[in-house]
């Protein structure tokens, strides 16, 4: 065997010596070998891999270590996406014979279907299976009982046995790629046990044991004492948890002592192609810790609502002594067979349910109620109260959520109250002490105009919140107002990220929509992590930006209700700024499908000094459209009718064909409805074709919307 080869086999014998002793230590909490041993074979795989760097692997436990500083988090598009499970409203309990009953029913429901309206299309339904037709008769459901992390959702892709990504949950469809950060947490194997299907993901939670978040917080504690001003102490282990996983330097990530849990598959290799058959959520679990994933040992099997019950008090009984946060438990179907019978309402499963613990709660009192405006300009009010420790945080504000909750709990300053951890996250009042209360104690009442920035203040009818009306003025709506004037819907500006817009609002280099184009190289270039080139991009941007259309400028400006169909329509209807700018409500009511809400909202909007100026700035600074007269009627052929579009066209591209039906008068929607009046169908139409056909809605090709349109194109 030459020299490669000996330096090969020596790295690989390393890194399994190291995989192994790591997974008996943080996983099994078993170690077999010496702190000391695993820090001289770690040093020597290090040194080895530093001489010969072309031995290091993926899988390399010094890949553990953090790795270079990113540039951001990347999206990630989720093959199976994570989905939210239902939270069972009932805490007591009977919350879980509420589950058992409502999976009875719905099978119950579709052996209904089946007997009385076979014939039915409607009706049509698979016959149900063995072990639905047994709980039919009597038998219990199989479930499997599990406690409720709190911490954050993670996606990890193996291929071939190899850690490739982790993702977070996100939205549910696109997460995070935090796939450096979370090679640092030490209970996942960065190669799996035994023999692994070519494509694995392995779902679960990264979460922060309570005594190593204790021993972080002393960390700070310390360096604090020592006269470090960057450090601080940290609130709750979740958000620690989580704030670790996203961070940019996985250097960082690392020095945060964190652990995991796996407890469900996302894409898996079907059996056909090699991968494994499960018949049960157990097997599932069981295979999970044959490949070295730590799974809960709280984690068991039950039958019917009893064993459910029984697991519910259970863990309640245990739940301060864990050595981690839980808010609740949670039951799943067992077999994998009925939870495909079982299937999903909207977007969450039948066969699965979070069944969360009575919040915990203390009496304190409300010292202050301060308004806070939000993102969006919504107005909150918030108690400031005396601290208390509440559900393992020291708590110091309570939500009062709007004027009329406020009201209604009749929340005054000095007041006794009643506190509790929302679902263990968001701190609310739950209710006054009136016999406690000072005498003359006033009111709560909104302030009519916005503490931040002085602009009225109105809340719409049948709404609960109150918002500040000066959208492009106010300091707490500076951020969203950028994202939002920068978005490709609206003015476009490529380069200016959430990440940006912190940094010039944060740094006063930015705070009204037209500072962004008076910003000029050198501020640009000055700011942290924005190279010379990245600066001139994002101008270069900037003054391509200046040359829009009247309605991605409405858009823009992010007017309460104003979204791009009802843009388009304002543009059309008026043909020019100014004649929006000083619309009366009569006249914005006479734009197609603008009802009240929408028309005061346009002109409360414009009548406000603040956004009038902002407007007349951004011209100013050369922001300009194209401007003409009003769009006559007749040409609006499509006036009043909605198209949805599915499938590829021939010689259209979507937006071509959008815009062509919107330039007609026409509102194009995303989904069928009864109010559908067409469906433009190309090829491989998909869910939306069937609904049409459904419905009865006429289904047209793109020769029929050409011809509807008169013949354009």
């Amino acid at each position: 065997m030459n020299k490669e080869a000996n330096l090969a086999a020596l790295a690989a014998d390393l890194r399994a010596r190291l995989n192994r002793a790591a997974h008996q230590y943080y996983t099994l909490d078993a170690p077999e070998i010496p702190d000391a041993e695993y820090d001289r074979l770690f040093q020597e795989l290090q040194a080895l891999e530093a001489a010969h760097p072309e031995l290091a692997t993926p899988d390399s436990p010094t890949r553990r270590v953090g790795g270079a500083i990113l540039d951001g988090l990347q999206p990630v598009r989720h093959v199976v996406p994570m989905l939210s499970i239902r939270t069972e409203t009932d805490t007591t309990p009977k919350g879980a014979e509420v589950f058992d009953q409502r999976v009875r029913d719905y099978l119950a429901s579709e052996q209904r279907r089946t007997q009385l309206k076979p014939t039915d299309e409607r009706y049509r339904a698979e016959p149900l299976g063995p072990e639905a037709q047994a709980i039919l008769a009597g038998a219990p459901v199989a479930y499997v009982a599990e406690p409720k992390f709190d911490g954050l959702a993670i996606n990890l892709r193996y291929e071939d046995g190899v850690l490739v990504q982790a993702a977070t949950r996100g939205d549910g469809e696109t997460g995070e790629d935090v796939t450096q950060n979370i090679r640092t947490v030490r209970q996942i194997p960065l190669r799996l046990n035994g023999k692994a299907p070519p494509v694995l993901e392995v779902r679960g939670e990264v979460y922060m044991r309570r005594d190593d978040f204790e021993a972080l917080n002393e960390r700070m504690r310390q360096k604090m004492a020592a006269g470090d001003k960057a450090a601080r102490t940290f609130v709750n282990p979740r958000n620690t948890a989580a704030g670790a996983v996203r961070q940019l330097d996985p250097a960082l990530t690392a020095e945060r002592p964190l652990s995991f849990f796996a407890y469900g598959l996302g894409e898996v290799t079907p059996p056909a192609q090699g991968g494994p058959d499960f018949a049960s959520h157990w097997q599932v679990l069981q295979a999970m810790k044959s490949w070295g994933f730590p799974v809960s040992a709280l984690a068991r099997r039950a039958q019917g609502a009893s064993d459910l019950i029984a697991f519910h008090a259970d863990i309640a009984g245990q739940r301060d002594g864990l050595p981690f946060d839980i808010d609740g438990v949670v039951y799943k179907v067992d077999s994998l067979a009925l939870q495909r019978e079982l299937g999903f309402v909207t977007r969450e499963p039948r066969w699965a349910v979070a069944h969360k613990y009575p919040a915990q709660e203390q009496l304190t009192t409300v010292q202050a109620i301060d308004v806070q405006v939000g993102r969006t300009g919504k107005l909150t009010p918030v108690a400031k109260l005396a601290p208390v420790f509440v559900g393992g945080v020291t708590v110091t504000n309570a939500t009062l959520h709007n004027e009329l909750e406020a009201r209604r709990k009749d929340v005054r300053v000095g007041d006794t109250v009643i506190v509790r951890r929302a679902g263990d996250v968001i701190p609310e009042v739950v209710a006054v002490l009136p016999d406690k209360r000072q005498a003359g104690a006033p009111e709560f009442t909104m302030p009519a105009h916005c503490p931040v920035c002085g602009s009225d203040v109105v809340r719409e009818e049948g709404e609960a919140d109150h918002r500040c009306t000066g959208g492009l003025f106010c300091a707490a709506q500076r951020k969203q107002a950028l994202l939002h004037f920068a978005s490709r819907k609206a003015l476009d500006i490529e380069g200016l990220g959430e990440k940006l817009v912190d940094q010039l609002v944060d740094g006063n280099v930015v705070k009204t929509l037209p500072d962004l184009y008076r910003m000029g190289f050198v501020s640009l270039a000055a700011l942290d992590r924005m190279a010379e080139k990245s600066a001139q991009n994002l101008l270069d941007a900037l003054e391509k930006s200046k040359q829009t259309t009247l309605a991605r400028f409405l858009y823009a400006l992010g007017i309460r209700h104003v979204g791009e169909s009802t843009a388009k329509d304002l543009a059309r209807h008026f043909g020019q700024l100014d004649a929006v700018l000083d619309a009366s409500t009569d006249q914005l009511l006479q734009v197609p499908d603008v009802g009240p809400v929408v028309a005061e909202s346009i002109h409360t909007f414009f009548q406000q000094p603040h956004n009038r100026e902002v407007v007349e700035q951004l011209r100013a600074v050369g922001v300009h459209w194209p401007e003409g007269e009003p769009a006559p009627a007749a040409l609006l052929v499509l006036a009043g009718k909605t198209f949805v579009l599915t499938g590829t066209l021939p010689t259209l591209s979507r937006d071509d064909a959008k815009a062509m039906l919107e330039a007609a008068g026409a509102k194009v929607a995303g989904s069928v409805s009864k109010k559908t009046s067409y469906v433009v169908a190309g090829e491989e139409a998909g869910s939306k074709l069937d609904k049409a056909r459904e419905l009865g809605v006429p289904v047209i090709d793109e020769g029929g919307m050409r011809a509807l349109l008169g013949g354009e194109g």
